[in-house]
């Protein structure tokens, strides 16, 4: 991955649009965030690989339409291990060299039973390995601060996975929306003591809806700090309060993750650039100062 002056990559995160109204808003979205310039934009999968042939089609438009870098999501999730190679072989062909591989939301989400598709792979790990064997890419993964949603807060167990993943082929991992540093830096210590070198790209998630917050919260298993819930419930009615309430608390959590020396800041956008924006000139604008 490529990175700006300081040392810091900016990511941004679209997923593909339903319709062609959705499809203008996200075109519209990217084309408010070209004079940051980022280092890559990522997208994602539905749950239970709905969107396969819409990420597919909408990263390689990214790809061709802005010279931006970007990173397409692949799961295991409804792919047999042959279609994963073919979707390898079309996202090459794109010119997409950056893949982030997930084993991916079952049809429920998150917490949902996992059914491996037959003939096809049953963890991240295993994606990893197929990835770096057809060549030519460099390999994401996701990591979990508040811990994964089905490990039940065992961290030690997503450290050991994590780790898998890394000896697997994975050159860099993005994380899960969170707020609390202290669990990015806690993640980052006990990797780094087992032996690890994975770069932890710190996940955002720039609040604008309290609703939506607390449900992605509760299907991902992302922890929310009763001062920020409390904050929040506050100006919930109000959404000019909320946008402001959430720009102000990703500036601060970004500002203490650069101080602890983050290696990337992605932003999970919602298709909607404006929060995001802010809160980088914010950061952009302190770190001049």
């Amino acid at each position: 991955m490529t990175k700006n002056g300081d040392g810091v990559t900016y990511s941004f995160e679209f997923f593909p649009p339903k319709d062609p109204e959705g499809e203008a808003r996200l075109w519209a979205a990217m084309s408010g965030l070209e004079t940051i310039a980022p280092d890559f934009i990522s997208v994602t999968y539905g749950a239970g690989g709905s969107t396969r042939d819409r990420t597919i089609r909408i990263a390689s438009e990214i790809t061709q339409r802005t010279k931006i870098p970007t990173v397409a999501h692949l799961t295991c999730v409804g792919s047999t291990r042959d279609e994963l190679v073919e979707i390898l072989a079309r996202y090459k062909s794109a010119g997409i060299h950056n893949i982030l591989a997930l084993r991916g939301d079952p049809t429920g989400g998150p917490r949902g039973p996992w059914n491996p598709t037959p003939a096809g792979l049953n963890h991240a790990d295993e994606l990893v390995a197929l990835v770096k064997e057809v060549g030519g890419f460099s390999i994401g993964v996701a990591a979990f601060p508040d811990g994964h949603p089905a490990s039940n807060n065992g961290l030690d167990e997503d450290i050991k996975i994590l780790i898998g993943k890394e000896r697997a082929g994975a050159t860099f991992a993005t994380t899960q929306f969170f707020f609390d540093a202290d669990k990015w830096k806690a993640l980052v210590e006990r990797l780094a003591a087992q032996g690890s070198q994975l770069p932890i790209i710190a996940g955002i998630l720039p609040v604008t809806n309290v609703s939506q917050l607390n449900r992605m919260a509760e299907l991902s298993g992302t922890s929310i700090p009763a001062d920020i819930a409390n904050a929040f419930e506050s100006v919930k009615d109000n959404p000019d309060d909320v946008r402001k309430l959430g720009i102000e608390i990703a500036i601060n959590l970004c500002e203490e993750l650069l101080a602890s020396g983050v290696p990337g800041i992605h932003f999970y956008t919602m298709n909607s650039s404006g929060a995001t924006r802010e809160i980088f000139e914010a950061i952009r604008d302190k770190k001049r100062g």
